[in-house]
């Protein structure tokens, strides 16, 4: 557990993740709905994904809950093992077992609440948590890729690159992935290219 000045930031281990599943997502569909994903969520699916997470005993959902009890944030981890196929094709096709890579699912965070620190709150406690379960050689995630030109995006966004770079994380060429979601006002769903980005484990950084 950590505080941040009015958020306690709490992992939830396994199956301790369902009793938080509701709440999770909800917020997964609020923040999600902007750019750069523009998803159009699904309650019904969302609590599927994140019963999926709870079914692994090794997974980790760490939940950032202001003093006056409001889930803002939260965060996913999960063996890469143990999760969804889409994401093994590109580690294998690369020579890395599935075995060495803590895979980070999404990090989501109300925007008055952002700038405080929980992002990095977020990444300590997930990191930490893989280097507990022990094994792991890698963290890993993936971000969609979008045209830098797209007309859709907001003037004043900014990538979280520099902030993903500053922990440690480098993209991969070659490595992506591929997901289907509804973008909102779109009938259907299409297909999306999520890039992934990777960092060794290694030990924890001093004074993270």
């Amino acid at each position: 557990m950590r505080h941040i000045p009015g958020i306690t930031v709490i992992p939830y281990v396994g199956e301790r993740i369902l009793p938080v599943v509701d709440e999770l997502a909800g917020l997964r569909i609020a923040v999600f709905r902007d750019w750069p994903y523009l998803y159009e969520g699904d309650r019904g699916y969302e609590r599927d994904y994140l019963a999926a997470y709870a079914a692994s005993p090794r997974s980790v959902c760490v939940v950032a809950r202001t003093d006056a009890g409001e889930v803002v944030g939260a965060s996913t981890g999960i063996p890469l093992a143990d999760d969804g196929e889409a994401f093994h094709q590109a580690f294998l096709d690369k020579g890395i077992p599935l075995g060495d890579v803590f895979y980070f699912g999404e990090s989501v965070l109300l925007a008055p609440w952002r700038g405080r620190g929980i992002g990095h709150a977020f990444f300590d406690a997930r990191e930490a948590h893989a280097r507990a379960c022990g094994g792991f050689r890698y963290t890993a995630f993936c971000a969609v890729r979008r045209d830098p030109g797209d007309p859709r995006a907001p003037s004043a966004y900014r990538s979280n690159d520099m902030f993903w770079r500053g922990r440690g994380y480098t993209p991969r060429p070659g490595m992506s992935c591929t997901l289907s979601w509804k973008e909102r006002g779109a009938a259907d769903a299409t297909p999306h290219v999520l890039d992934f980005w990777l960092r060794e484990l290694g030990r924890a950084e001093v004074g993270a």
